[in-house]
This record gives C-alpha cells, structure tokens and sequence, in this order.
C-alpha cells in the first residue's frame, strides 16, 4: 500500500513559507477570522497530520491548493500531492485554546500591523465569557489566552485585562495573556491569575524597531520581560519575533541568546505581509530553508539555557500553527 505523505517539519516549513492556500469554500468547517496582530482580518484554517499543525490564509491566488478526498484533505503544489491531512475545528481563533483579543484597536502604529489601520471594537466581559462558554461546550477547550490592544492607554488596558482573567479563573483551565507591559503589569496578571505571559519585542534589531513600532520602547520590554520569569516562573515567558522585516540571520541569533539567558522563550514569527500596510513596510516572508536553520538554532539555545518549549500550556508555544516550534516540530 502507497504511503500517504505525513506533515513533518520540512513540509510544514514549506506551507509556513507561503503561508496560504486556495480552498473552495464548501470544504470549509473550521474557518477563523484572526483580530490581533499582523495577520488581522484574515481568515484562515488550521491543517493538522502527523502530529504537526499549520495555520494557512485562504487566499485564491495562493500557489497551493487544497481538496477533499473521502476524509482526507489533500494539499497540492503544481498539481502534485504534498500532503494530507485533517482540519480542525477552531474554538476562538485557534484549536484547544479560546484565544480572545480584548482590544481590537491600537494607539500605536506598528508597521506590520493591521489593528490600528482597522480600529476595531473593545469585547465586554460579558462577551469574552460568551466565547469562553462556547468553547468549554465543545470539550475541547484546554486554555484560555487573551491578548490585546492598546485602546486607550497601556495602564488602561492592563486594568481591562486583569478584570477579564480574574473572571475567567472558575474555568480551571491555564490562562496565558499577552500585552504591552507596564510597570506593574507583570504583578497585576500574576495576581489576577494568569500562568504565562508573553511581551512581545517583535525584532531584536533595534534600527527596524525603531522604524516598524514608533512610539514603544524595545528597553522598556526587554527589561519587563527578565522581570517577569521570575515572577511567573521558569518557561512561562515568552516573546514574538517576527522574521523577516530585514534582520540578518547573525541578528536573530543573538537576539535569541539575549532572550533565552533572560529565561525567555522566543516564538519566531514569519512575517504576514498585510494588504492594508503593502506601502508603509519593507518585508520579506522567509523561506522554508531559512525557517527551519532558525528553529533548528533557537532549539540549540533554548537548551543551552535549560528551557523547554514543550510544557508551555497556553497561547503560541502550545498551538504552533503559525511558526516552526522547537520540541513540538523539530
């Protein structure tokens, strides 16, 4: 009997490394719209085989393709077959996770960023425990992760997301957040009850920073960050780093450093090209070779430093539909 290709890692960098796929909508169950960060407004599903998971864009001029055959869905490039596997059912944004974005609006104006372009609306608690209900219905809910962003002020939004977790704690499930630190952000969460947390740095080059998230400071977060491992524990900090905005490869590699002797987990993030932002960016979607020779590092100091990807419970590091994950895919 024909062996029927499996994800692995070298595929699954391969389909990261376009990022989308061509589908006809009567295929689809399991659609989810994304309201935080660079892939905002785009719907997308989640392929999983061979224990591994991918996140792909529905996009009709995708090079990719993807059919039905019996239970199978089949992933084609050229008319060839180059994988086949199932979709899963999405809770809220991604499988196993109501993943939540409180704020769907920004002040600030990250270059590769769609919310501020978009301005969306602020989720009421009452809203955020709706979808909260509805993904416990389902029994498949394993976490709960809210993210955010910065509607009206840093320390406003805080305030908003420490009333939502403290609401969510009855659920018992592990609840990681993401934000934009504060001062005393990190003891505020903690305390409302979240398990993990993730400031994202969104590069290490500073010169890019500076020019893709005016009005933040890179300082400000890296220093929230070494803070927070030691309040919220060993593998419980993490931080997107988007690749592909221009960093060189000898760059990304002392960034992780930097981040993993901090005791922080960098999730590398390959940059979504965003419609709303084509004019303000100069950005490159990385390749599959390259993907793969970053994750294969970041694992390398990521155990240099005694940290281990695979017991993170919440947000990123647990859904790896977006990037290639030491320990999970390579």
């Amino acid at each position: 009997m024909k062996q029927m290709p499996k994800l692995n890692a070298n595929l699954k960098a391969e389909l990261l490394a376009t990022g989308s796929v061509d589908v006809d909508a009567s295929l689809l169950t399991g659609t989810s719209t994304s309201s935080a960060g660079p892939g905002t407004g785009l719907k997308s599903i989640f392929f999983t085989s061979g224990g591994h998971r991918v996140r792909l864009d529905l996009n009709k001029n995708s090079p990719l393709t993807m059919i039905k055959e019996n239970n199978d869905f089949i992933i084609l490039k050229d008319d060839k077959e180059l994988v086949r596997g199932e979709i899963e059912p999405v809770l809220a944004h991604c499988p196993e996770q109501a993943y939540i974005t409180l704020s769907e609006r920004c002040i600030y104006d990250c270059k590769f960023c769609s919310v501020p372009k978009l301005q969306g609306r602020i989720k009421t608690l009452d809203e955020v425990v709706n979808i909260v209900e509805h993904a416990k219905k389902t029994g498949l809910m394993k976490a709960i992760a809210i993210t955010s962003g910065v509607a009206e002020s840093p320390e406003d939004e805080i305030e908003r997301l420490v009333a939502v977790i403290s609401a969510l704690k009855r659920y018992n499930v592990p609840i990681g957040v993401a934000a934009y630190p504060t001062i005393n952000s990190t003891k505020l969460l903690k305390e409302a009850g979240a398990v993990e947390l993730k400031y994202n740095v969104e590069t290490m080059n500073r010169d890019i920073f500076d020019k893709v998230c005016k009005g933040l400071s890179l300082n400000f977060i890296l220093d929230s960050l070494r803070d927070a491992v030691p309040v919220f524990g060993k593998n419980r900090v993490s931080t997107n780093f988007i690749i592909g905005l221009g960093e060189t490869d000898e760059c990304v590699r002392e960034g992780v450093e930097h981040l993993a002797k901090m005791g922080v987990i960098p999730v590398l993030r390959p940059i979504t090209l965003q419609p709303l932002r084509k004019d303000e960016l100069e950005a490159t979607r990385p390749s599959a070779e390259r993907l793969l020779k970053l994750a294969l590092m970041t694992r390398e100091i990521i155990d240099k430093y005694g940290l281990r990807v695979d017991v993170s419970q919440t947000m990123c590091l647990t859904c790896t539909g977006c990037d290639i994950t030491p320990y999970r895919d390579i």
